[in-house]
C-alpha cells in the first residue's frame, strides 16, 4: 500500500532549540511520522545553523522559489495528500498553486499564532493605547490572515482564545477550525522524581528568541521596571537571560554586579530551565501560546507571568505560579515564589495538572487524525460548505495570483 504523503510549506526551516513555532513544527511532524506519512518539508527561505536536519528523521527536505511555475512541476509530481502551510504568508504564496495543481489534497494551516492579534497589541502598546476589537478590524494584516483562514480547509488554532475571537468576532464556522495547543508528554511521576528540589534550584530565567519583538520587550521591561525592586528582596539572587538571536539592544543590558545577565544562545533549554528556581516572562503584548512557559512546567519551574502570558494557556486551572500585571506587584511575587517553599511547591504541581490536563499529546494527536480523515472522507461537501472560502478561491485572490505570474514574467 502505497504511503500517505505531506507536504509542508515553511516559511523557514524548524529550529526547536530557537522558537516555540519551531517546537511546534516538530510536534507536527512527529505525530504525521508515527502514523506512516512520507513528508516534504519545502521553504523558499535558506538553513542557517540553528536548523535542524530533517532528513535525519526521514523527511525530504526540498528548496523551493516563490513566484516561480517550477513550483507547479514539483506539487504535481509529489501529488500529496495534506499540503500544510506554517504561516498564513505561505498560504498567500502558495495557497492558490496547492489549488490548481492538486486539487484533492486537503490545506492546512498551522497558524503558530493569529499573527494579526500580535501586530495589533504590539502597534497599541507602541501607541500607548488599549487594545480593542475595532483595531483588530481595520488592520490590512487581519484581512489577509482572516482570508488565508477560509481558503483552507482546516487551521490549526493554538490557544482557547483565539478560537473564541475567530469564532465570536469573525464569524469563521468551527468546521474549518480545530483547536490543537503544543502536544507534549504527559508528566508521570518518573519525570517528577528526575526534576531537582526547591533548594537544588537557583536564580531566575527568562528565555526566548529574540527575533520576537514580545521577548525583546519583556526583557527591557524585566531590566526597567522589575529587576531592582526584586533584589531589594533578594540581594543574592540573579536572572540569566537566554535566547536565540540576542541583538545589541538585549547585550547591552548585561550587568553582573546586579545579577542581570545575558547568556544568549542556549544549546539545551530544558537544562537551563530545569536548573532555574523560577521562570519570569513579563509579556506585555503577543498571541498564541507560550512555550517558555509549557517549557518551565515541563521541567517542574514555577512562574510569573502576566495575563497576556497566561492568555489560552490554562483553561479553568489554577496557573503554575503568579498571573500579575502590575509590575511592583510582580517583583513581590517572583519573591515570594522563590523564597516560599510550600507556596513554590503548590504551583509545581498546578503545572503538572495542566499539562496534563490540555497538552496531551496522545489525546490530542488522536483527535488531529480523526478531524483529518473526517475531511477525507467528505472533501467535496466540506469545501462546498465553506461558501466565503470558495468565494475567495474564486475571484479576490485572483489579484495574489496574477501579481505573482506579473513577477514570474518579468523575472524571465
Amino acid at each position: 500500500m502505497q504511503k500517505k504523503k505531506l507536504l509542508i510549506i515553511g516559511a523557514v526551516w524548524v529550529e526547536p532549540n530557537s522558537s516555540a513555532a519551531g517546537k511546534r513544527m516538530l510536534q507536527l511532524i512527529m505525530q504525521f511520522l508515527q502514523r506512516g506519512y512520507a513528508i516534504t518539508f519545502a521553504s523558499p527561505s535558506h538553513k542557517n545553523e540553528k536548523a535542524i536536519n530533517l532528513t535525519s528523521l526521514g523527511v525530504n527536505e526540498v528548496l523551493i522559489e516563490l513566484n516561480n511555475v517550477s513550483f507547479d512541476d514539483f506539487i504535481k509530481d509529489l501529488e500529496p495528500n495534506i499540503v500544510m502551510f506554517d504561516r498564513f504568508m505561505m498560504e498567500e504564496q502558495f495557497g492558490w498553486r496547492v489549488a490548481e495543481n492538486c486539487t484533492k489534497a486537503i490545506r492546512i494551516l498551522d497558524t503558530e499564532d493569529l499573527h494579526c492579534l500580535r501586530k495589533t497589541r504590539e502597534l497599541c502598546f507602541k501607541k500607548n493605547k488599549e487594545f480593542s476589537t475595532e483595531e483588530l478590524l481595520k488592520q490590512d494584516i487581519t484581512k489577509r490572515e482572516i482570508a488565508a483562514i477560509l481558503r483552507c480547509d482546516l487551521s490549526l488554532i493554538i490557544s482557547t482564545f483565539e478560537m473564541e475571537i475567530l469564532k465570536n468576532t469573525f464569524k469563521i464556522d468551527e468546521a474549518v477550525l480545530m483547536y490543537l495547543p503544543f502536544l507534549l508528554d504527559e508528566i508521570d511521576e518518573f519525570q517528577q522524581q528526575k526534576w531537582k528540589s526547591f533548594e537544588e534550584k537557583e536564580h531566575f530565567v527568562f528565555i526566548g528568541n529574540f527575533f520576537h519583538k514580545p521577548n525583546v520587550d519583556a526583557v527591557l521591561t524585566l531590566k526597567k521596571e522589575i529587576w531592582s525592586e526584586i533584589r531589594s528582596y533578594l540581594p543574592k539572587a540573579e536572572i540569566h537571560i537566554y535566547g536565540a538571536y540576542t541583538n545589541q539592544q538585549i547585550e547591552q543590558l548585561h550587568n553582573k554586579k546586579e545579577g542581570f545577565i545575558i547568556k544568549g544562545f542556549a544549546e539545551d533549554a530544558n537544562k537551563v530551565v530545569e536548573n532555574a528556581r523560577v521562570v519570569l516572562a513579563p509579556l506585555n503584548f503577543g498571541a498564541g501560546i507560550k512555550g517558555k512557559l509549557t517549557e518551565a512546567m515541563l521541567c517542574g519551574t514555577p512562574s510569573v507571568t502576566t495575563s497576556i502570558g497566561v492568555e489560552g494557556m490554562r483553561g479553568n486551572l489554577t496557573w503554575n505560579g503568579f498571573v500579575e500585571d502590575d509590575f511592583a506587584k510582580f517583583a513581590l511575587k517572583a519573591n515570594e515564589l522563590y523564597s516560599n517553599k510550600a507556596t513554590w511547591k503548590i504551583a509545581q504541581l498546578n503545572g503538572i495538572e495542566i499539562i496534563n490536563s490540555i497538552y496531551s499529546k496522545k489525546k490530542n494527536g488522536e483527535l488531529f487524525f480523526n478531524k483529518i480523515e473526517e475531511i477525507q472522507q467528505n472533501l467535496e461537501k466540506h469545501r462546498t460548505f465553506n461558501f466565503l472560502g470558495n468565494l475567495l478561491q474564486h475571484q479576490t485572490l485572483q489579484a495574489t495570483k496574477y501579481m505573482s505570474k506579473w513577477i514570474e514574467a518579468k523575472n524571465k
